[in-house]
């Protein structure tokens, strides 16, 4: 059985930042094919992250309240340069994100190991 397919696009980086016009140096289109199931996502609230010398791998896990066990939800297994644009990306947009809603709170203390939840 072959699931259907929903394509999307993005023409921009932030659609809420708009090129100036004549703007010769946009980025080409990017296409990106999202089964229905992929696209429902996943819900975690803990992140396990581990690593050797040539990957990232992170494990999305969720766990529920009372219970002692989490299950993984996804796995993403990335390269360590990929990881670090990942990184970039997710502090840029969550300074967006505080700009434009307030601060996050953060509990205390800030994890310094593998695990985040």
């Amino acid at each position: 059985m072959t699931l259907p397919k929903t394509a999307l696009v993005y023409t921009s980086a932030m659609s809420d930042h708009p090129k100036p016009p004549g703007d010769a140096a946009a980025p080409p289109q990017l296409q990106i094919d999202l089964d229905d199931a992929t696209a429902q996502g996943a819900y975690s609230n803990l992140v396990l992250i581990n690593h050797t010398d040539n990957e990232f791998v992170l494990d999305f896990a969720y766990l529920q309240p009372g219970a002692p066990r989490a299950r993984v939800r996804n796995r993403i297994i990335s390269s360590p340069r990929h990881t670090k644009r990942l990184l970039r990306a997710l502090e840029f947009n969550v300074r967006r994100y505080e700009e434009r809603f307030g601060k996050i709170d953060e509990p205390d203390p800030i994890p310094t190991g593998g695990l985040i939840s």
